[in-house]
């Protein structure tokens, strides 16, 4: 699995961050997402899964 960000969408909110702060990270400059881990493996593939779910911009996306 692979999270991919689409950092032109991002809003900035901060939900993945407060999902999982091992997998995600915001930019100073402008609050975008900045993905820490984009190969989440264990425990941590649920959390990137619920981050997906919960990004209110839809940045977010995970490949197989």
């Amino acid at each position: 699995m692979k999270i991919i960000a689409d950092t032109g969408k991002c809003v900035g909110a901060g939900q993945c961050v407060l999902t999982e702060s091992e997998l995600f990270d915001q930019s100073e400059e402008d609050g975008t997402v900045i993905v820490l881990n984009d190969t989440p493996e264990g425990e941590l593939v649920e959390k990137a899964r619920q981050a997906v779910h919960i990004c209110p911009s839809q940045a977010l996306s995970l490949a197989e």
